[in-house]
């Protein structure tokens, strides 16, 4: 298999294996007109098994959505040909509009215009509460 290297992108690595599409839809990478890779099931000495994208072009994307679909995701810039910068990413702290709140008391369903807000309980088990009503939102499999 040949993946071209990357001029000026994003390649998102360390994903939890099987989680890159779900990435893939939430990012709304579909609508992209430039070259994206997905690597399902990558060899890994550090996880066992991963899942890699490469985005070729300059996009900005949110970190949080990695974040909670996989903490344990690093985000590679290229510019250039050349790695500019890294980052870990790790569970964020507030979720705001990735998931929504199941309660249909929460003011969330009820009124129009309200954003999905969510606040990291427990970090150890990836536990989130709306910030409305207190309602548990069900954690990733991580």
């Amino acid at each position: 298999m040949h993946i071209d290297a990357i001029k000026n992108g994003i390649v998102i690595d360390h994903i939890s294996a099987g989680r890159a599409m779900q990435i893939y839809d939430m990012l709304s990478l579909d609508k992209l007109d430039c070259p994206v890779a997905i690597l399902k099931n990558v060899p890994s000495k550090k996880m066992g098994r991963k899942d890699i994208i490469k985005i070729d072009c300059d996009l900005q994307i949110d970190l949080n959505v990695l974040g909670y679909v996989s903490p344990s995701i690093t985000v590679v810039y290229v510019r250039d040909g050349v790695v500019a910068e890294k980052k870990h990413i790790g569970l964020p702290e507030r979720l705001t509009d990735i998931i929504r709140c199941k309660n249909p008391r929460c003011i969330t369903s009820t009124e129009q215009g309200i954003h999905h807000v969510f606040r990291l309980v427990d970090p150890a088990g990836g536990v989130y509460r709306c910030i409305y009503c207190d309602a548990k939102a069900e954690p990733q499999n991580r």
